[in-house]
């Protein structure tokens, strides 16, 4: 079984100021601003959503198909994927571009000032999942605005069951255009923050929009998640972390959880704790796609997690 997974790719640009900010940004000098921070340490990372969620389906064992817009400068992206055994046949470069990348300055008291440029990510519609075959379930994950409402429409009409999954995109999108994607979509999944933004945008409670699909997901962070599916509420614990460094990238690694319960047809308890343990795994390494496991190591910490064994 294969999984088309829609999102972006991007680079994310991480560098440490040993300050802070508020010592260097003077509140009454912020309309002519002008400041230069040394940044000794700096690492370049590979992310967004498609290629995380296709690097973490590939480690549960899963077949990804990662399908989206990248740019000239995407060999070094391209390679990794190689190494990982994670297929580029539905990668499409853009070559007039580069690929989205997110620039991130972070200070000692963890305050963030981030530059995103998205890039090939605009042209997310130029990657067709009608161009895709032999797939059996799916995702549209954050990516352009209209590559998002196209590979659902795609999906829709194929008959094939995909996980809206809207993230930090979720905002590009009316209440209206949302409702359409929920009902679209075989499941959705979002965090508690956009269980919120979901609700006033469509001025429905999830409860209601669960009944236009099979389950709606609220991921709580280290509170669990909640799945609501036929009218009732799962809740699914959190598996716990042995050290919390980084949670870049968490609910990507829940997703591909997410993708490899339901590819295997398993019960929404189990599949919920799968996605948990992903989270926990990837919590506990610094960036997106360094975190690795075996399927033996997997299924120990499965059961140390949660006292039973998959």
């Amino acid at each position: 079984m294969s999984a088309l997974i829609c999102g972006s790719f991007a680079y994310d640009t991480i560098m440490v100021f040993r300050d802070l900010f508020r010592r260097h940004i003077l509140p009454d000098q912020v309309h002519i601003l002008n400041v230069s921070f040394q940044v000794p340490e700096m690492r370049r990372e590979f992310g967004g959503c498609a290629g995380n969620i296709a690097y973490n389906l590939r480690l549960l064992g899963g077949d990804p198909l990662p399908l989206g817009t990248v740019g000239k400068d995407f060999g070094p992206y391209a390679e990794w994927m190689d190494r990982c055994g994670i297929s580029r046949k539905h990668v499409k470069v853009i070559e007039e571009t580069y690929t989205a990348q997110a620039f991130i300055t972070t200070d000692m008291e963890d305050n963030q000032i981030t530059a995103f440029h998205p890039g090939a990510m605009n042209h997310s519609h130029a990657a067709r999942v009608s161009d895709a075959g032999g797939i059996t379930i799916g995702t549209v994950s954050p990516d352009g605005r209209e590559g998002m409402l196209q590979h659902a429409r795609e999906f829709a009409e194929a008959g094939t069951p995909f996980i809206f999954d809207p993230g930090q995109g979720l905002i590009l999108f009316d209440g209206d255009e949302l409702k359409t994607f929920v009902r679209q979509a075989r499941w959705v999944t979002v965090n508690d923050y956009e269980a919120q933004l979901l609700r006033e945008r469509t001025q429905r409670s999830i409860e209601e929009l669960a009944r236009d699909c099979e389950a709606i997901v609220v991921t709580l962070g280290a509170k669990g998640s909640q799945v609501y599916t036929d009218g009732e509420v799962i809740e699914v614990p959190a598996a716990t972390p042995r050290s919390v460094k980084d949670p870049t990238g968490c609910g990507d690694a829940y997703r591909a959880g997410l993708l490899y319960g339901l590819m295997q047809g398993l019960d929404w308890p189990t599949t919920g704790r799968i996605a948990s343990l992903m989270g926990a795994l990837k919590v506990e390494h610094y960036g997106t796609q360094n975190h690795r496991f075996t399927r033996p190591e997997f299924d120990a910490r499965f059961k140390e997690s949660f006292g039973y064994a998959l």
